[in-house]
């Protein structure tokens, strides 16, 4: 257990946030050999200076202790030596940042990873550092770190440049580019990359990451069988073009930009034609929609040249956030909303958490508050999502998107509706008048009561009234009651942004975030470390409903020039493939942020990005053809000792399936995946009553959906803030109250339990049986091969197959369990195969 020492007394560890921007000291010769060196400068420098030579660098020694030599390090501080040479796996370092005897750093331990790289550093005996390492000039006092050059001269915050794609000496393992900056790197390490995936293993990787599904059994046989050296470019190429990539890469996106289709709180009401967004963000993944154009779209659609209907339903991504119908204050509550679109806008598209400035200067970051509030002022005239009814929001989130030609249509409709309702009206009227005068006493105050005039009108049948009259005088009635509530279908209505007008409100620094506080005034602009234009606004037209300047944002976001929106989305699809991405803190390119594994790498491929046009695909076909991401997931002894966490991809890393590839792959092998049921409103899978009685109405906003509808992808599953399908939150779905850059597998009770005692599996093993006894009859050696086959994408062993006709002969004999039932229980087992749910 780590021994608890006073806070004060901790400082004598080894770390503290830091800028990382070294000062241009003379620095003394450097020890070790050429890969030592580059070793230190790679991978050792860059931690060091992103956690610890803010309090422990040239001109800042907490605790006596300096990192800015080989001797200094040696030397330590008050409490002795920081690193032993003679026994370096003994050294005070090693222990505080693995939070053995201090804590180091005090604001939360290094990640595994970065503790690897230091333990290696230190048992080399500092070896490849020069005497002297530079510590940051731009910052030395306690407090923020400001903007200025130093600050300003960090990688991310860098224009793009293009870099020379080295020539390693394997060359003929280099199949892209990507590839020879990859081997440049583990030869440089002395590491060789593992041998290729086998073709089984790379068509179902392949398959997963572009559709989230499994390949088919013809799928598998027709690889296997296809020789040619195109063979696999031709299964990218197929991929690509499924109707089922969009759905899975839309899902990507949809987790960082928080959708969801409720508002969250105690309500948690519907959001109204959200839907349309998701649709929006499908069909832009299929068509391959350049994303700057996908950026401005949803940033600023309705304010472009050409506001098309798909470019309004792609700003409903302003419409996603949570929503407080009822606030304590209504002003305060303004800021909230802008807050969302800041903070998700910031790390979705930069990569920059600028929302850690509302209150205050940035503490990690050289982002002033000042900033913060330029960037709100893009928002500061967008209406919130509605005021309380339904009414407030149709006003301030929703808008027709009929053609002119529908419009018309629907025009015609109501005025036939309403005439046919006027002239059933005036039939009804002479016969309600000839009885209105005939009433007596009491009668006079029920007849203002709609719903008892029949029965007094039924009462003057034989004398004021014939029955031939009453007859027609209820079929009116009956005819006017079908009219009232059978409107003519109204316009089709989509989620979108509104603002309050042409001109905006001034925008104000909040002093410590409180909106009845004002600070000083503010224009829009952007973070000005990145040393950026001022924003082109132009005069709103006279017939504007919106200032424009939402556009002058996306425009800028969406530039060439940006040195972030190009890094931040390739690095987003490496890590969509890869596990993890080139920077593995996906939206926090900050100072806080981990340091690209590969700098050159991550440039080169933002400069493609753009090169090409900002294409998708393109960049999902350069990676995957490439030999790093055909190699297999084996192990290496030697790489395992020396990279334990593959940051040099000497391997591919293996990963379990999320819970939407679970959920559609049983649905996909069992034979009742409803392919062709794409877009439109989402669907209510079946909610255990156990979990709907946890809510404050039990079952309130959870709708029925036909077994058709549940059988559609989950992509289409209503997500409800305030009730979550057990199956997507037991298998890390993604938190939607905010931006979701990274899904981190857990491995819980419920996951098992749920994959083997719920009713969805129980019902789906059914299906599963059904489907494989149709297919092969009743022999239960095909019967398992077909099912083993169908989950695990391979022709299974005998020895597999000889396991399932055990355990079907055990159900049957020693249990007394009938022969369906057997085949269903082997299917459930099937289901619950490592093969299945991960990925080599």
């Amino acid at each position: 257990m780590p021994v608890s020492r006073p806070f004060l007394l901790t400082l004598v560890g080894l770390s503290c946030m830091a800028l990382p921007t070294p000062a241009a000291e003379e620095a003394k010769p450097v020890s070790g050999t050429a890969e030592q060196r580059e070793f230190y400068t790679q991978q050792v420098l860059p931690i060091l200076e992103a956690h610890c030579l803010k309090c422990h660098g040239a001109k800042s020694a907490k605790g006596g202790l300096r990192l800015t030599s080989q001797e200094s390090i040696i030397q330590g501080g008050d409490t002795g030596p920081a690193v032993s040479i003679d026994q370096p796996a003994e050294s005070l370092l090693l222990g505080a940042i693995n939070y053995q005897d201090y804590e180091m750093p005090p604001s939360g331990k290094l990640s595994p990873e970065n503790i690897a790289v230091l333990t290696r550093w230190v048992e080399s005996k500092l070896a490849g550092a020069p005497q002297r390492v530079a510590a940051p000039e731009s910052h030395d006092e306690p407090g923020p770190p400001p903007v200025n050059e130093k600050t300003k001269q960090f990688w991310s915050f860098q224009p793009v440049v293009r870099p020379a794609v080295p020539t390693p000496a394997r060359s003929p393992w280099v199949r892209t580019p990507i590839d020879a900056f990859i081997l440049s790197r583990l030869e440089s390490n002395r590491l060789t990359p593992v041998q290729p995936a086998t073709k089984t293993a790379l068509l179902r990787r392949a398959t997963y990451d572009l559709t989230g599904l499994p390949p088919t059994p013809d799928e598998v046989t027709a690889f296997l069988e296809d020789d040619a050296p195109d063979a696999f470019e031709r299964v990218v190429d197929r991929l690509l073009k499924s109707p089922q990539y969009g759905e899975r890469w839309a899902r990507h996106w949809l987790d960082l930009v928080r959708y969801a289709e409720t508002n969250s709180y105690e309500r948690d009401g519907a959001k109204p034609f959200v839907w349309r967004y998701r649709d929006y963000v499908i069909r832009a993944f299929n068509d391959d929609k350049p994303y700057d154009q996908f950026i401005r779209e949803q940033l600023a659609g309705d304010e472009l040249p050409e506001a098309t209907t798909e470019a309004i339903i792609a700003t409903g991504y302003y419409r996603l956030g949570i929503w407080q119908d009822e606030p304590v204050d209504p002003v305060q509550e303004v800021f909230e909303d802008i807050d969302d679109l800041v903070r998700t806008t910031g790390e979705v598209f930069l990569g920059v958490t600028v929302g850690c400035a509302r209150c205050h200067d940035h503490k990690l970051d050289p982002i002033p508050q000042r900033d913060y509030y330029r960037m709100a002022a893009f928002f500061r005239n967008v209406r919130r999502f509605g005021v309380r009814g339904g009414d407030s929001v149709e006003a301030s989130s929703l808008i027709d998107i009929g053609t002119a030609e529908e419009r018309q249509r629907h025009d015609a409709q109501v005025k036939a509706h309403q005439a046919q309702l006027r002239r059933t009206k005036e039939q009804i009227a002479p016969i309600e008048r000839k009885v209105k005068a005939d009433l007596q006493g009491v009668e006079n105050d029920e007849w203002k009561h709609p719903k008892r005039r029949p029965e007094f009108v039924k009462k003057r049948v034989g004398g004021l009234l014939t029955q031939q009259e009453f007859d027609e005088y209820v079929r009116l009635i009956a005819q006017r009651e079908q009219l009232e509530r059978s409107q003519p279908p109204g316009l089709e209505k989509a989620l979108c942004v509104k603002e309050h007008g042409r001109t905006s409100p001034p925008t104000y620094v909040l002093v410590r975030g409180n909106a009845h506080v004002q600070g000083d005034e503010v224009t829009p602009g952007f973070p000005s470390v990145l040393s950026p234009p001022e924003p082109k606004l132009v005069e709103p037209a006279a017939n504007a409903t919106s200032t424009g300047r939402r556009r002058a944002l996306a425009e800028w976001i969406a530039s060439e020039s940006n040195p972030l929106t190009a890094r931040v989305m390739v690095n987003r699809i490496w890590h969509y493939h890869f596990g993890r991405g080139l920077v593995r803190s996906t939206s926090d390119f900050g100072f806080q942020g981990i340091p690209p594994t590969h700098p050159q790498l991550l440039d080169w491929l933002a400069s493609d990005f753009v090169d090409g046009g900002w294409k998708v695909k393109r960049l999902h076909k350069l990676i995957m053809l490439s030999s790093t991401y055909q190699l297999s997931s084996q192990a290496d002894a030697v790489a395992l000792e020396k990279d334990p966490a593959n940051d040099l991809f000497w391997r591919f890393d293996m990963r379990r399936l999320s819970a939407e590839e679970i959920r559609d792959s049983i649905l996909a092998v069992n034979g009742s995946l409803e392919l062709e049921r794409m877009y439109g409103p989402s669907f209510y899978p079946i909610m255990p009553p156990e979990v709907l009685a946890g809510q404050s109405r039990p079952g309130a906003g959870w709708g029925q959906s036909s077994d058709k509808d549940r059988a559609r992808r989950s992509i289409y599953i209503h997500i409800k803030r305030s009730l979550i399908v057990p199956m997507i939150a037991s298998f890390d779905g993604a938190d939607s109250d905010a931006s979701c850059p990274v899904r981190f597998n857990t491995t819980q009770p419920t996951q098992a339990l749920g994959m083997l005692n719920s009713k969805f599996l129980m019902d789906q093993a059914t299906v599963f049986g059904q489907y494989v006894q149709s297919r092969v009859g009743e022999d239960p050696t095909q019967q398992i091969a077909m099912a083993l086959r169908r989950v695990i994408q391979r022709e299974p062993t005998g020895e597999e197959i000889q396991r399932g006709l055990s355990l079907i002969e055990t159900l049957q004999h020693e249990h007394n369990v009938s022969q369906t039932d057997a085949l269903r229980y082997f299917c459930l087992t099937a289901l619950n195969l490592n093969e299945f749910v991960y990925l080599d």
